[in-house]
């Protein structure tokens, strides 16, 4: 199947290419009807491509690809980020068939659309796809391999806003109260009471924590640190658990059975969603928790700015997310100013 969308890909091209080529020369009328000709007289003609002339042009995008990743890695790019940019965009190179100085705006949206059509995906996905192709193509007219970026016409693709679900005290409490372990439960706080990611939990070792100030550097993404800070009774339970540790190692979060090695991300999520499921509690999972802490965090007024420090987000657009979260707030702000 995905050879016959890039023979097609490659008879669109040899069309394009007449249709730009005679575009002074004929009107309006006289293009659109040589367009038609051409379609129709390469419907059943087969098109290929000569082994060393696609050798090279394979060869060539391997080359830009591998640059542009290598690019995305010195701005601090997670190794997950950087695999779902080369896959993302080998695909679309497989498919499309041209070399990338080739590829047209029409190569992109027919592609997405396509893909969208094939795969059933979500419109966050497309626009996911849209990003990473901006992105590549941006680099590349950045670098100076392409006058101008075939992306720039393929606006943001709308998406619908959802409320998000956030924890309620009770199933907190109730997650706290179910804890089988000390480490379980030293996880629940500190996620709860920072707000960090799963993915800067994971990287936390026991050196990180202040414990006289409450406090814990953690790294986010791009590498960027920033301080973060615990309450009263997440330093009561990470002192316990860390007080019956028998190893060595030196990450904070490490598996319970021998040898102890650090968890994984895979690993606390698959330990909290069994908790919420163990609970009858939808949908438990680390990024919940700092759902809950940011939208906690502007229920009581904290002012947005600083919010946005305390997740770690580079842009506050990330940030308002949180504020669209809980409804009460419009209903007693109605109450306060307008009722």
């Amino acid at each position: 199947m995905i050879w016959i969308y890039i023979l097609e890909f490659m008879k669109e091209n040899i069309i394009m290419a007449v249709v730009t080529a005679m575009q002074r020369d004929l009107d309006c009328r006289q293009m659109a009807r040589l367009k038609a000709v051409l379609i129709k007289e390469l419907q059943d003609v087969e098109v290929s491509e000569c082994r060393e002339t696609e050798k090279a042009r394979i060869d060539g995008n391997n080359d830009l690809l591998e640059a542009f990743i290598s690019a995305k890695k010195i701005e601090g790019c997670s190794d997950k980020t950087l695999s779902y940019y080369r896959s993302t965009i080998e695909r679309f190179l497989l498919v499309v068939g041209v070399a990338v100085c080739h590829v047209t705006t029409s190569d992109i949206r027919q592609y997405l659309s396509q893909y969208q059509e094939k795969n059933h995906s979500s419109k966050v996905t497309i626009d996911n796809m849209r990003r990473i192709f901006s992105s590549f193509f941006s680099w590349l007219e950045d670098e100076d391999y392409i006058a101008k970026s075939p992306v720039r016409r393929i606006h943001k693709v709308k998406t619908d806003t959802l409320v998000k679900e956030v924890l309620t005290d009770e199933q907190l409490e109730q997650l706290r109260d179910n804890c089988t372990n000390r480490r379980d439960l030293a996880i629940i706080d500190i996620l709860a009471s920072t707000g960090i990611r799963v993915g800067e939990l994971v990287k936390l070792n026991r050196g990180d924590i202040d414990f006289h100030e409450r406090q814990c550097i953690v790294f986010g993404k791009g590498n960027k640190e920033r301080m973060v800070y615990f309450n009263a009774r997440t330093k009561l339970h990470l002192q316990q658990y860390l007080a019956e540790r028998i190893d060595d190692d030196p990450a904070l979060f490490v598996s319970l059975s021998s040898p102890h090695k650090r968890l994984s991300i895979g690993g606390v999520e698959t330990c909290i969603r069994k908790m919420g499921k163990r609970l009858d509690i939808p949908k438990v999972h680390p990024h919940k928790f700092r759902r809950t802490l940011a939208t906690m965090a502007i229920d009581k007024g904290m002012p947005i700015e600083q919010v946005q420090r305390l997740l770690g987000h580079v842009r506050i657009d990330t940030t308002l997310h949180y504020a669209i979260v809980n409804q009460n707030n419009v209903k007693m702000a109605h109450k306060k100013y307008l009722g």
